[in-house]
């Protein structure tokens, strides 16, 4: 889920270049699925594989149950091997207005921050409500209970299937306007211990990635992104930034046979930036 960009469309590439059979789900217009198709298309052919696209809503309940139905028909009981999260949806608002700061919506729906003294300014948009935290919590957090439960049900997990979420160390430091993503990472964090006792019963393994500060389109929206880049090269001790495919690297191995032991961890994938 999440794999048209960032850390999910690497993954896509590094697993399919392992040999794994990959669906990707994922909301674009309908330009951009275009070139993303297109993408794919070369990806599975380099690598013998088959990658299937869903542009769905993955938090929509009509959405998730279209995608069992075609994928159950395509794949096949058991066919699931890995379920990754890497859904990047949220709202970035303080949880109060500054009123030397203005924030507004931009084209895509997420949003700017500008310094403005227009009088009359809409503020509308400057604060975090309740629901802006549930809607993103949701999306970055829960909606991968429902994801897990949905393909118990429909018999789609292997025997030994992995459940891989994305976290950020947002969730336990304070970034400016980051409020309602640091809370749905720190569920994330907590639904994942449960998840990884409870459904081990299933032989599912649950762990979470915390990969470094990578330079993302989801990490561009965030307010004072710059600096954040900046402070975080100079913290890791490689002295850059952590890569898409730094993760997606950890992502497969953590789909090997080798890592079958692995369960309820938090896993940092950062270079060492988080010692620091």
């Amino acid at each position: 889920m999440g794999g048209s960009s960032g850390f999910g469309f690497a993954a896509v590439e590094k697993l399919a270049k392992h040999g794994m059979n990959v669906a990707v789900l994922y909301r674009e217009t309908s330009v951009a699925e275009k070139l993303l198709k297109e993408s794919f298309v070369k990806i599975a052919a380099s690598n013998s594989t088959t990658i299937l696209p869903y542009n769905i809503n993955a938090l929509d309940q009509a959405g998730r149950a279209l995608f069992i139905k075609e994928f159950a028909a395509h794949a096949g009981k058991h066919s699931v091997k890995l379920l990754l999260h890497s859904i990047a949806r949220g709202n970035l608002k303080p949880l109060t207005i500054n009123p030397k700061k203005v924030a507004r919506p931009n084209a895509g729906g997420d949003l700017a921050r500008k310094d403005s003294d227009e009088e009359g300014a809409d503020d509308v948009y400057n604060e975090l409500s309740i629901e802006d935290i549930q809607l993103t919590a949701y999306a970055m957090s829960t909606s991968l209970l429902d994801w897990t439960r949905l393909l118990l049900n429909a018999d789609l997990f292997q025997a030994d299937g992995r459940i891989i979420g994305l976290t950020s160390e947002g969730a336990h430091k304070y970034w400016e306007g980051y409020a309602a993503v640091s809370i749905a990472k720190a569920s994330l964090e907590s639904l994942a211990k449960y998840m990884a006792v409870e459904f081990s019963a299933y032989g599912l393994k649950t762990n979470i990635i915390q990969a470094g500060v990578t330079e993302t389109a989801s990490l561009k929206r965030i307010p004072g992104s710059e600096e954040l880049i900046e402070m975080c090269t100079k913290r890791n001790p490689f002295g850059r930034m952590t890569k898409p495919n730094d993760v997606a690297g950890v992502i497969y191995l953590l789909c090997t046979d080798e890592s079958f032991w692995i369960n309820g961890s938090i896993i940092h994938v950062d270079g060492g930036e988080h010692c620091k």
